[in-house]
């Protein structure tokens, strides 16, 4: 005889299906399960078994389902990983109520659901080799995200060097005079950014298309962003004439640049008028540039002339001028460029690897969780 759920088909002489879990809560005491209620948080996972507490109780985001068992019926820590189960996820998914991107998991929902359950002492064997097992899968997924954090302290650690001191390790090297760049190869020269670069005053054509100012990317068109994301952005209708014109090879100082340095532009178009659009000179090598204005030391420098993050005002033209530039040949800012973009295209083929391992090892996790919650493997 078979009992048929939303997880698949069990034997009914070893499970029993009943409900399992009251309404949900909205504080949580030790041994409740939470689980997020809004996408994209419930579709991740998001959720944690309360194991212990400094208080007698704590207070849960209203975004949080929280759920306290009959523990005559259910184990909370086997209901933990149940409500992990990808199976549960996908089938609780086609109940959510709300708009795109604000969707919810209902009180209703969660309230009524009902799951296949074995024995107590079944379910508090899962439990524990989950725990078990999930904990060496996390312990080599950290160890893998540590691998990816090493390897882009070095990409770091790259950049700053290779900018600020060359390719020659060997060169005769001088005080810049400048803090954040210290000492530099002796023919090479520090100039006031204002003489390398100088502000684009033209506004929106009216063939302009519209752009966005992002770190991942650069300056794109939004709707390469929106492609890229696979999300929508908000478009301008209106006044799209007093926007800033921006051409390929410009560089953008965006309300975000004292966190991830100056954007180079990919394509032409216009962008917000509130944005900084930097006309490059002859002596600009942009490949060259496009690393120093992303690299960490620089980054630093630029925050130092930020009163403006305190008084709550994007960067201006104002604050690159008081970061002096160096200025090096161009055939070496090109070779400099040269080499960072083959050093750079090697570490991060090296990070897509360790990156599809951690995803594989999660895949691995959430099919274990899957399998063990679900009888499809003797514990």
């Amino acid at each position: 005889m078979e009992a048929v759920s939303a997880f698949g088909t069990y034997d009914s002489t070893r499970i029993d299906k009943r409900r399992a879990f009251p309404d949900s809560l909205t504080e949580f005491k030790v041994g409740d399960v939470i689980l997020a209620k809004i996408t994209p948080c419930f579709e991740n996972g998001k959720g944690a078994y309360i194991e212990r507490l400094d208080t007698e109780k704590g207070i849960g985001s209203t975004e949080f389902h929280v759920f306290r068992v009959d523990r005559s019926l259910v184990e909370p820590r086997f209901l933990y990983y149940l409500v992990r189960n990808e199976e549960f996820q996908s089938y609780a998914e086609t109940f959510m109520i709300g708009t795109v991107g604000q969707k919810r998991l209902s009180t209703a929902f969660v309230a009524n659901s009902c799951f296949p359950l074995p024995s107590i002492p079944e379910q508090t064997r899962i439990a524990a080799f989950l725990d078990a097992k999930t904990a060496e899968i996390d312990a080599a997924i950290a160890k893998q995200q540590r691998l990816i954090e090493l390897l882009q302290e070095q990409k770091a650690i790259l950049i700053n060097r290779a900018v600020t001191r060359g390719l020659d390790p060997g060169a005769r090297l001088r005080e810049s005079g400048v803090a954040w760049i210290g000492e530099i190869p002796a023919h090479w020269e520090v100039k006031r950014s204002k003489w390398l670069f100088t502000p684009r005053k033209e506004r929106a054509r009216s063939d302009d298309i519209q752009l966005s100012a992002t770190q991942a990317y650069g300056v794109i068109s939004q709707q390469e962003y929106m492609d890229r994301e696979g999300r929508r952005v908000t478009q301008i209708t209106e006044h799209l004439d007093k926007r800033a014109h921006v051409e390929i090879d410009d560089f953008v100082i965006s309300m975000r640049s004292f966190e991830g340095g100056l954007e180079r532009a990919w394509a032409s178009g216009c962008i917000r008028s509130s944005y900084v659009v930097l006309e490059p000179s002859p002596q600009v090598n942009v490949d060259f540039f496009t690393y120093l204005f992303k690299s960490q030391a620089y980054i630093e420098a630029l925050r130092r002339t930020a009163n403006f993050i305190r008084d709550g005002q994007d960067l201006n033209f104002n604050n690159f001028t008081l970061v002096d530039l160096p200025v090096i040949p161009y055939e070496e800012q090109q070779a400099i460029a040269d080499y960072l973009r083959q050093a750079t295209d090697d570490l991060a083929r090296g990070v897509a690897l360790i990156q599809r391992e951690i995803e594989l090892l999660s895949e691995y996790r959430s099919i274990l969780i899957s399998d063990a919650v679900t009888g499809k493997i003797k514990v």
